[in-house]
Parts: structure tokens; C-alpha cells; sequence
């Protein structure tokens, strides 16, 4: 049997999954989410962005990405462009796993797809005005029941309550959100018990 995250079985997985890349009303994003590790992908690449005034992602953990533009050829060609932009990686055609899907702001009318990767190890980065940090976390950590749990906090002007990820060790902030929701998607697809 297949280790669950063995990037030939994480690869079958996801070629298993139908989807549609273009949802109607929303603004299309895309992200990047990269697993590092040897053979076996041991750990997952976030992101902090920085902090700027009236945006709805400022400061948030995040996987790199950005909205689709018109050169786009397509949602896998957004990540791959906002991932170069951002944290200067070029990532490479034989790392490509495969699509988990678009899922929908919860207050946002955006449709965020989201692209999976797998490096045998992180090369440097050189981060862009738009993310002030990246780290990798191990995966055995976000699924510490002690790290996930449910947290209320002002967002937008307005107290709300919602299942997070404590990254204490290796970031200040937690996660939470759509990024929360795509990896709990990625967990789920890949029949990983999760807490929520």
C-alpha cells in the first residue's frame, strides 16, 4: 500500500478528480501548493503575505498565487507565474502532481484552483514586496489534534469563529481560511483523517 503522501499515489489521486477550471461570477485565482521531500513529501511550503491596507488576504498564511490574467493560458499557468513572481520559483514541468479544484470564498466572490507540486527539496527563494516570509511545515505537525482547533477573531470589523491550524515554532500567525479549507480538501482527497 502506498504511503498517503507518495507523489506517484498522490498523482493517480488527483488524475481520479473531475473539475471545472472556470466558475461562473467568481474572479479566478490560483495557487500553488508544494510538497517537499526526498521521495516521501514530508512537508508543505507556506507563505506569509504582507501587510497592506484594504487587502482581504493582508498578513494571512497562504500558499503562493494570485489572480488569473489574460496571458494565462490556463489556472495551472496562474500559479506557476504568481509562484515565479512572488518567491522567485520556477517550478518544473516533471513536479506538476495534479489539480485539487476551485473552491469559493466564504466572503469573497473568488474561486481559488489549486495546483500541487512535489520538490525533492526547496531551492532558495527571493521573496517579492508581496510575501514577507516563507516556511515549510511538516505535515505530521498540522495534523497535531493540538494544533487544530476552533478560534474566534476579528476579521473584517466583525468577530468570527473558525477551525485553525496553530503554527507556533513556525510562524506567528495561524492558518486559517480558504488556504485552511483548500488543505483540508487535499487531506480528504487523499483519505487523511482530519479533525474538522
Amino acid at each position: 500500500m502506498s504511503e498517503p503522501f507518495d507523489p506517484d499515489h498522490i498523482r493517480r489521486t488527483l488524475d481520479q478528480i473531475c473539475h471545472s477550471d472556470n466558475p461562473e461570477g467568481k474572479r479566478r485565482t490560483a495557487v500553488a501548493m508544494i510538497l517537499i521531500g526526498n521521495r516521501e513529501a514530508k512537508e508543505l511550503l507556506f507563505i506569509r503575505r504582507a501587510e497592506f491596507q484594504g487587502d482581504p488576504w493582508s498578513g494571512d498564511v497562504a500558499f503562493p498565487g494570485g489572480g488569473v490574467e489574460e496571458q494565462d493560458a490556463d489556472s495551472r499557468a496562474t500559479a506557476e507565474r504568481e509562484t515565479l513572481e512572488e518567491i522567485g520559483l520556477k517550478l518544473p514541468q516533471e513536479a506538476y502532481l495534479g489539480s485539487l479544484g476551485s473552491i469559493t470564498g466564504a466572503y469573497l466572490p473568488v474561486s481559488i484552483a489549486c495546483h500541487i507540486y512535489h520538490l525533492a527539496k526547496l531551492p532558495p527563494v527571493t521573496l517579492n514586496g508581496e510575501v514577507v516570509k516563507t516556511f515549510c511545515v511538516p505535515f505530521k505537525v498540522l495534523l497535531e489534534p493540538e494544533r487544530n482547533q476552533q478560534r474566534t477573531f476579528k476579521y473584517r470589523n466583525s468577530h468570527h469563529s473558525h477551525p485553525t491550524i496553530e503554527l507556533d515554532g513556525y510562524c506567528d500567525h495561524f492558518l486559517w481560511g480558504i488556504s485552511y479549507r483548500i488543505l483540508q480538501r487535499f487531506f480528504v482527497t487523499l483519505g487523511i483523517e482530519t479533525l474538522h
